[in-house]
């Protein structure tokens, strides 16, 4: 019997009958992958993850957060120097899609993402040493994002670099992230953990169409004024050390909320419901 990391378990040619092993690898190269497959491929990168070393997974993080600093960056310049007010708004968002491109296609550690990944193999394994694995993981990622994001942030908040019109689009893009109740912002973050686990179940699909999954599922994100928790910190960093926003509106009005909010949109809607949908195939493959 098959193990289930083999491809070719879960391959719709496997299912037909009366074909040559030529037409098997031709309705394998035109058929998508199966959920099961998708979420096998996932899951293999998730006990790959658990596995790496700790300072790689730190240095990696840290990268993670300064690269984030191009969502802001590029969307503050789309934001100030488009005038129509419509048109800011659609044209705008695009820009926060830079970050997460530039994170996600360079194999960056970013938490959001591991809210999927490294669950799928604690659903799998159902054993205290993977959780405590996923946990030091969690800790470790999030810990060197936010750290990265503060350092950035720094940065945008004290040197005069950008212009003024395009500083100001920074204060107002970054303005929300403060302004919500926390019931509204852990709501928000509900729906971006959601839509960038999402995001991550799609890419083992999309092949050469990794970036544009990228964009679309980010822009998302960034058109509905969802809270994601690494791109969310530069601009909350930037509005603390900036004078614009205190250390305790950072801890209370944004991060708790969007943390919480991102981990169960990420764990929850995504990991949980779409391992669901293929537990059943899977165990009958490990018999």
């Amino acid at each position: 019997m098959d193990q289930p990391g083999d491809g070719a378990s879960f391959s719709p040619a496997s299912k037909l009958d009366g074909v040559s092993r030529r037409q098997t690898r031709q309705v394998e190269s035109q058929s998508r992958p199966s959920a099961a497959l998708i979420h096998e491929t996932i899951r293999a990168e998730g006990e790959q993850e658990l596995e790496r070393r700790w300072w790689a997974i730190v240095l990696s993080g840290l990268a993670a957060g300064l690269s984030m600093a191009l969502s802001l960056i590029v969307q503050g310049a789309f934001h100030g120097l488009i005038s129509d007010d419509a048109t800011r708004r659609l044209v705008a968002p695009l820009g926060y899609t830079v970050g997460f491109l530039v994170v996600v296609l360079g194999r960056q550690q970013l938490f959001t993402e591991n809210t999927l990944t490294p669950i799928l193999p604690l659903l799998h394994n159902r054993d205290l040493r993977t959780l405590a694995s996923v946990l030091k993981l969690w800790f470790l990622v999030l810990a060197s994002n936010i750290a990265g994001t503060w350092a950035i942030g720094s940065v945008l908040a004290h040197t005069s670099i950008f212009e003024p019109r395009i500083v100001d689009a920074f204060v107002d893009l970054s303005r929300h992230t403060v302004e919500g109740t926390f019931s509204t912002t852990f709501v928000r973050a509900i729906f971006a953990g959601w839509v960038i686990a999402l995001m991550a179940w799609l890419l083992p699909a999309a092949k050469e169409s990794r970036a544009h999954i990228i964009v679309i599922m980010t822009y998302v994100v960034a058109l509905g004024g969802f809270s994601h928790i690494v791109a969310g910190s530069v601009e909350c960093a930037f509005l603390v050390q900036s004078g614009r926003a205190s250390l305790a509106q950072y801890a209370s009005d944004f991060f708790m909320p969007t943390l919480l909010g991102n981990i169960l949109g990420g764990t929850t809607l995504v990991a949980l419901l779409n391992y669901g949908q293929v537990a059943a195939e899977i165990d009958d493959h490990r018999e």
